[in-house]
């Protein structure tokens, strides 16, 4: 029996596309769409907790730093196009970016302090035009997205797992909320975990004052 092969999208002929005006949201994985779920009200809650303190970090210590509400990390070697969760520019850097003003796209390091993917118990459907079969949400972030992101360089990138869903060998056994922050160190992620009260540290904002259980609170989870 043969099987269809999948039609593969490029980068331009995503955004070209996508998003459209259905309010649906995308990603691009080695040219393959992704259409993205509609996300709970607890996923929406921790982001747009991480995203205010952040923000208010940025401005506490007058960086050049901001946090888009809509923007697309793409590998510069690969077919795909990420959307984060939370995702903290650097403004000054993105002269330098290509496809920034046409696309709000960007692919350089040094525009990219930090990364947030926070794991949702959403799925993803995939095809050409998305649809077909479904992909498990933490698997990008644990697996995919953490090499993508450390083949840009990204500095730092966190996985935020309010709801202990990633794979036993990512958040140990029994599984429970974690938050897991990876590090560029000699151009390979080093990874430190957090949970419960411990105070989350950052390379980026070393002086930011939260720990796992207030982000995890933010989604309801009570510790």
């Amino acid at each position: 029996m043969t099987q269809a092969l999948r039609k593969l999208v490029t980068f331009d002929e995503f955004v070209a596309k996508y998003p459209d005006n259905s309010g649906k949201r995308y990603e691009l994985h080695d040219g393959v769409v992704i259409e993205m779920s509609q996300p709970t009200g607890e996923h929406e809650e921790v982001i747009g907790f991480l995203a205010l303190n952040i923000s208010i970090e940025i401005g506490r210590l007058k960086l050049p730093y901001f946090i888009p509400k809509t923007a697309l990390v793409k590998p510069l070697e690969s077919e795909s196009a990420y959307l984060p969760d939370v995702l903290v520019l650097n403004r000054p850097n993105l002269v330098n970016e290509p496809l920034w003003k046409k696309d709000s796209t960007v692919s350089l390091a040094k525009s990219i302090p930090l990364v947030i993917e926070v794991v949702s118990t959403a799925v993803a459907t995939t095809g050409g035009t998305p649809a077909t079969h479904c992909l498990t949400n933490w698997r990008d972030d644990y697996l995919t997205k953490v090499a993508a992101y450390e083949a840009v360089g990204i500095p730092e990138y966190w996985i935020v797992d309010y709801a202990a869903l990633g794979g036993r060998r990512f958040i140990g056994n029994p599984k429970q909320p974690t938050i897991s922050v990876y590090s560029l160190v000699d151009g390979e992620y080093q990874i430190n975990q957090f949970c419960e009260s411990e105070r989350i540290i950052s390379p980026t904002f070393r002086e930011l004052n939260l720990t796992a259980e207030q982000i995890f609170q933010a989604g309801g989870v009570q510790i």
